[in-house]
């Protein structure tokens, strides 16, 4: 398997959590209230899942390798691009939990705002998904040896590994403050 295959499951599943995001847009448009439970789990998994780990093996393994390459001016430009819309992602998700204190804290007026922040979610995945996928993940393999892209999917599987220790740390470091 290629790293980029690896980065495509992963997509999958994103996709599918984006797919339900769509679905409680809807439930709030219908209803007209949240369920509270459904935004912690969603940000929870774009925080611990799209980004920490997704991004995360993108960001601290993929494009670092490529950054010592010499990349043609568009390819690099993807790449920043890429890096620009995952920090777009850490903003959305941001937002999103602030709307969702402020509907939480009675703050009515706010559950539009959980809404408009998932519908961002909901039109922002699909497309940069489709960017890695049919643009930059081909391009990228093409700088990288055999032995070089066999060595990233063990560094892949080397950070999923230490992951689940990382967060649950950081939780107890939290509640010990």
């Amino acid at each position: 398997m290629e790293p980029r295959g690896s980065l495509m499951v992963e997509h999958r599943l994103i996709m599918r959590m984006i797919s339900l995001m769509e679905k409680e847009v809807d439930k709030i448009d219908k209803n007209c209230i949240v369920n509270k439970l459904f935004i912690d789990m969603a940000v929870d998994f774009i925080r611990s899942y799209a980004d920490r780990t997704h991004h995360g093996k993108e960001e601290d393994i993929l494009f670092k390798r490529l950054a010592k390459k010499d990349l043609t001016k568009v390819d690099a430009g993807i790449m920043d691009e890429l890096i620009r819309e995952h920090a777009y992602g850490r903003i959305a998700t941001s937002e999103l939990v602030n709307s969702a204190g402020a509907y939480q804290n009675g703050d009515k007026d706010a559950l539009n705002g959980i809404k408009l922040n998932l519908q961002k979610f909901v039109d922002f995945y699909p497309k940069h998904i489709e960017k890695e996928e049919k643009v930059f993940f081909p391009l990228s393999m093409g700088y990288l040896s055999e032995v070089e892209q066999q060595t990233m999917l063990d560094e892949f599987w080397e950070f999923d590994r230490r992951l689940i220790h990382e967060k649950y740390k950081s939780v107890v470091e939290y509640f010990e403050k």
